[in-house]
């Protein structure tokens, strides 16, 4: 996600941080490249050129201070525009003082709206919130079925009725079934087209007027770049959108969506989709993502990412048994289950300070590394993972083997693993093994 443009961006910025002073000259020549960079990224003109002239206006007369370069602090100006570009500040769902809070989903065919609604229904049963499904799409083949299996993956309530055509009809139904369950949130899923039709919109209409929801949010696949923001556009000024679902962001590395959807149509990204799995959502922060883009981090979604993932009690009970009795591949095999539950070792390492695209590349971190890793370990015996020291040749091609792995990589796992035992052992006798949870995974 924005990899192409971050990379872009460093570029421009490595050639002015180091000046001890910025000539208007100087300002003038960035931002020429700024402005490439971002037209090449698919943002919209006319929002390129308005950030510019702000950017422009705040940065002329900027001068050496004694902690920070005017290379710096013209990054900070980028940064707290390009947050107020993408929003300002973070837009949360509006809910309800009088439950049920109803979110519909609309957008075009194939922009993820099927998975999105049960993202979002997984992501609101964590926060402690009473959530049911409604399957309002009647016409895409297998639409209901599907929201149905993601339903229960997630353990949440699906409303459907197979028998009818009727979608406000249906949407009513299950809108009456979940107050009747008391539900707190219920979140509908309706049909898409492959473009946008008088036909939809009308449907849409309808649905509007007799459900009243709370919230109208448009789900788009921010791999279409300015199509994504026609068609935010197109549907804002049709039905009055209340936010945005941006869809498939892993896959897109120049971010023009992201970056036009706001200043178009003034409304909120609310979520982007970050993946295939079910808690591939995430909330968005305007100015986290400024800060990602410009390669500064994101340590607080690092911090709530760990929070929300890490099971306090397992993280505890290891940390003693450690202390006690020392570290062994079994301890080693649940703690990068909890790390695999933060998403993508890749991105987790992105969100760090100073971490680019292009260190990533040359440390050539591979994201199957993890499962290889994993694969290894379960292919042991009980026996060998509480004591690898028993592992001798023999075992070791027959685990090899059993994993799918070179004896050479089965060697190096053994080798690193008895280093981290040592250094673990020291810290133990240094005193308390704080994030223990998370230490395996510094060297592999």
């Amino acid at each position: 996600m924005f990899d192409e443009l971050s990379e872009k961006l460093d570029s421009v910025f490595a050639r002015l941080r180091g000046r001890g002073v910025l000539s208007e000259a100087d300002i003038k020549e960035g931002l020429r490249e700024v402005r490439r960079v971002l037209l090449e990224a698919d943002v919209n003109f006319q929002l390129t050129r308005e950030f510019l002239e702000r950017v422009e206006q705040k940065a002329v007369g900027v001068s050496a201070l004694k902690t920070v370069s005017p290379g710096q602090q013209l990054v900070k100006i980028v940064h707290d525009e390009l947050a107020a570009m993408l929003g300002e500040q973070r837009a949360g769902l509006k809910l309800s003082t009088v439950p049920p809070t109803i979110v519909l989903l609309v957008g075009l065919q194939g922009s993820g709206k099927t998975t999105t609604a049960a993202k979002l229904a997984r992501k609101l049963k964590a926060e402690g919130r009473q959530v049911s499904l409604v399957a309002a799409d009647v016409y895409r083949p297998a639409a209901i079925d599907q929201l149905e299996t993601l339903g229960k993956q997630i353990d949440v309530p699906v409303h459907l009725d197979r028998s009818s055509r009727d979608v406000v009809k249906i949407v009513r139904k299950g809108i009456d079934e979940a107050k009747r369950a008391r539900d707190r949130v219920v979140v509908v899923d309706t049909a898409g087209r492959l473009q946008i039709d008088d036909e939809m919109m009308n449907e849409l209409k309808r649905l509007k007027e007799a459900v009243r929801p709370d919230e109208i949010l448009l789900v788009a696949d921010g791999m279409t770049g300015q199509d994504a923001v026609r068609i935010a556009k197109g549907f804002d000024d049709a039905l009055g959108i209340t936010g945005v679902v941006l869809t498939k962001m892993d896959g897109d590395a120049r971010g023009g969506a992201a970056l036009s959807i706001y200043g178009v149509t003034r409304k909120p990204i609310k979520f982007i989709g970050v993946g295939e799995r079910v808690d591939a959502l995430e909330e968005f922060y305007p100015d986290r993502m400024a800060g990602r883009i410009l390669q500064m981090g994101d340590i607080v979604t690092l911090v709530e990412k760990a929070q929300e993932s890490f099971d306090a009690a397992e993280a505890k009970r290891l940390e003693k048994k450690v202390r006690k009795e020392g570290l062994d591949l079994e301890d080693f095999l649940a703690t990068m289950k909890q790390i695999q539950k933060l998403g993508p070792l890749e991105g987790l390492l992105k969100m760090i300070p100073g971490v680019n695209a292009k260190m990533l590349k040359q440390a050539k971190v591979d994201p199957k590394r993890m499962k290889h890793v994993e694969a290894i370990v379960l292919s042991m015996t009980p026996a060998e993972r509480k004591n690898p020291g028993i592992i001798n040749g023999s075992r070791r091609a027959r685990i090899a083997k059993g994993s799918g792995r070179p004896t050479s990589e089965v060697n190096r796992l053994l080798d690193q693993f008895r280093d981290m035992q040592k250094m673990i052992k020291k810290m133990g006798q240094g005193g308390r093994m704080g994030g223990l949870p998370g230490m395996p995974f510094t060297r592999y």
